[in-house]
Parts: C-alpha cells; structure tokens; sequence
C-alpha cells in the first residue's frame, strides 16, 4: 500500500473545509507463546490505521480508523468534521506543524527480516529459551516481532515518513518453588539471543529456590535494567511540559536533584533506539538533554506547550497530547564502567533486585512508587550472593533513591527495555538505600 497517497486521498476529501493533519500507517505484528516449555500459539495481525486530526475555527477533534479503503476514510472525515464543530474553541491551539525538511535515520533501525519474520525463526528464539532450562525447568513466554511504515501528512504542505522494526523475547524460568525472567528487545530478530536469556533465567530461578523472608527496612540494593527502566518510566512524566505548567512535576530547572553520575537524555535517531524521527504533530524529534551530571537541564515540548513557552517544539507530541502533554518516548541512562559482578562485590549487606512488579504512583511531585520485587530477589553479603529472599513490598520516592550521593554505582551492562509508547536504554544501579515495607502481601 502506498501510505503517502492514502494521507494525500485523506487531504483531499478533507479539502478546505479544515485544518488537517493525518496519520497513516501499516505493519504486521506477530507473536509466539508457549508455555510448559512447548509453543501452544502462533499469531500474526497485518494492521493498517489512520489517525485524524481537524480544526475548524479553532474548534479540534480528533478520529482514527482501522480501515483505509476509500469509504471508510469518507466516514472518517465526515464524523470527525462533526465532532469538531460541535467542539468549544481550543485558545491553546498552535496550529499546524510548517513544512519541514530534515535528515530521517530510522531506515537504519528497520529490518525487513523482522517485520516479516516467519514462525519458525521465532520458534528457534523460543527453543533456544527452553533449552536452557537443560530439561530440569519449566518455561513460559513470548517472542514477538513487529515491523511498520507510517507517513504523516498535512495541508499545510508538511510531510513526514518512516518505518521500524522490533523484537523481543520476555520469558520465566522456573522451579517447582521459584521463577526468573530472561527478556530481551531490539530493532532485529537477529539480535535477540534466546539461548542467553533462557539462561540467565535458569540460574537465577535455581539459585531463587529456597527463598527466605527477610525484616522489611533500608537496604542498600543493586538494581538491575528493567528495575531501573520501571524507575524512567515514572521520571519520564517530570520533564513533561504539561505536567510542569500544572505544578506536577519534580523536576526543578537547574537544580540539582540526582546524582552527579546520572545523566538522561531522548534521542530516537540513537541507533540503539526504536522508532521513528517525528512525532505525533509531525515535528522532527530532537535529542534532549534532561539531566546532566545530576542537573534537571530541560522539558521536552510539543508545539502546544512550546507556543506557552514562547519557544519550538522538540517533537516530543504524542496522540491525545493536548490532555497528556508531550512524552520522552526514547530515554537513555548513561551507563558506568562496573560490571554487574563489581557492583554486588561493592556490597556490604543489601539486595540484588532482578525486577519490579506492579508498580504505581503514590505522590508525582515526589515521585514516592509502591510496588513489589519479583522473579528473583537475592541477600547479598559482603560482596556474594548469600541466597534469595521472598519478594518485598517497597514505598520509595524515586528521585531521592537517585539523590546527591545515592548512587553509588553504576554498571556497562545498559540494555533496551521497552515501556509504554516508547523505549530505555539502562543500565544496573547499585544505590545507597531502598525502602522495603513489607512482604508482598502487605
């Protein structure tokens, strides 16, 4: 399908009744589980969508459908022709994104061989998993691909284009009394190594097999890559101009709220990123410094909260924006240059925390987060790993866990996570202190 003429067809209908802007896309989706170490599903969905947006007066509203032949696209413009004018004037409305012209790189993080992966090269992914476990475990997962062209297009004359790709292996190993998760994700099927997740997986599960209840308190704690993508994915929201106009966030411009080891930043056109250079509005994304060296140095915009700001859209605009605000969509931590192993050899009573579970927001100004560890939680003393403990309740604001001084290491072991609507790239923290509550059922 030709995605540019279908948001070209999508104007034209649309003509000089609004301002519009649409978004067209397609891929496929596919996804391989199993359970009980054997595959029980195979899946696949070929999808297809355009996202409306149409502004009459000032009056906006928004549609979407999943159907992009030529009557469903009439329909599509019509009903959202009518929820606009029925719709009270928007004073924020900035109008529509100019033409543009900027050098696109996610070509360079699509793959064809991933967007159109057969079953069986995710089958392989899934054995090399189950494998792992030597005969002796129990395994239960997914492997997933996905790949997708999308085109952004206005009547302003703007255009925008793209396309990416995606993998990933997410899986348990697991004891008759005890599981850990080995997971991976990338742009390429190729680079997800199934055999080097399952066995993570596998030795973490059989060293987790006589787990003890330990005290709740203050611990000192090694977190690993998804405990710290899960922290992100809170601190995310903070550099949100939105949430920063509403006296929401906790983020402070120039101050100096984390440690000086930490720097964080979005960056789609990373190579090590997912996604493509525009965003919802179809401004180019740019990279953005949030925090350098423990500093808050920046919010990202999209064109809405810019024009309050009096300054440009960092692409960072997501659909249903005008509510969420814009969202740093391609985070990365910077790593250390201590290996997992140093880090834990550094410790002198604490815990080694494999995951996090169940996470919510209790108080965003602070960013205090409740949730549970899961899928292997280990005592570590003096340095080694001395056995597991049953999973913990923690309450722990985030931003102080990565205060002055908190943190007290960092690991090269930085990883591609995917969270909502976007991805991190992070590596395991050893912190100072972390706030358990209570066992995992209170």
């Amino acid at each position: 399908m030709d995605l540019r003429e279908k948001a070209f067809e999508v104007l034209m209908i649309v003509a000089d009744r609004a301002e519009a802007e649409v978004t067209v896309s397609e891929g496929r989706a596919s996804l391989t589980r199993f359970a009980n170490s054997f595959i029980h599903q195979n899946v696949a969905e070929d999808h297809q969508w355009a996202r409306l947006k149409l502004v009459i007066d000032g009056r906006a509203a928004s549609g979407s459908s999943n159907r992009l032949d030529h009557d469903s696209l009439v329909r599509l413009v019509d009903e959202t022709l009518e929820a606009a004018s029925l719709r009270p004037v928007d004073p924020d409305w900035p109008g529509l994104t100019p033409p543009t012209a900027w050098l696109t790189l996610e070509d360079d993080r699509y793959d064809r061989d991933t967007h159109l992966a057969e079953p069986t090269a995710r089958a392989q992914v899934v054995k090399d998993f189950v494998d792992a476990g030597e005969g002796e475990l129990q395994s239960a997962g997914y492997c997933a691909t996905d790949g997708w062209d999308i085109y952004f297009a206005n009547n302003l004359q703007h255009r925008a284009g793209g396309r990416a790709s995606m993998a990933a292996v997410d899986a348990i190993q697991r004891t008759p009394t005890s599981d850990s998760r080995g997971w991976q994700f990338a742009p390429r099927l190729s680079e997800i190594d199934g055999a080097a997740a399952g066995r993570l997986a596998a030795e973490r599960a059989r060293a987790g097999a006589n787990a003890v209840d330990i005290e709740p308190g203050a611990y000192e704690v090694v977190l690993e890559p998804s405990c710290v993508a899960d922290m992100l994915e809170f601190l995310r929201d903070g550099f949100n101009a939105k949430t920063y106009n509403e006296g929401r966030s906790w983020v402070r411009p120039k101050a100096a709220l984390l440690d000086e080891s930490i720097d964080i930043w979005d960056d789609v056109n990373d190579h090590r990123s997912i996604g493509v250079s525009f965003d919802a509005e179809g401004t180019p994304k740019s990279q953005r410094m949030l925090v350098r060296e423990g500093v808050c140095r920046a919010l990202v915009h999209d064109r809405r909260t810019a024009k309050r700001a009096g300054t440009r859209s960092s692409g960072h605009a997501v659909p249903g924006g005008e509510v969420s605000g814009p969202v740093p969509t391609s985070l990365f931590l910077a790593g250390g240059d201590q290996s997992p192993e140093e880090l834990i050899a550094d410790v002198e009573r604490g815990l080694l925390v494999t995951d996090f579970w169940y996470t919510r927001i209790l108080d965003p100004k602070t960013q205090v987060v409740t949730g549970l560890t899961r899928n292997g939680t280990f005592l570590v003393e003096k340095g080694k790993i001395t056995g597991a403990v049953r999973n913990l309740r923690f309450t722990q604001s985030y931003v102080e866990a990565l205060g002055p001084g908190n943190v007290l290491g960092v690991g090269d072991d930085a990883r591609l996570y995917e969270m909502w609507g976007g991805t991190a790239h992070v590596p395991s923290l050893r912190l100072a202190s972390w706030n358990f509550t209570g066992g995992a059922k209170g």
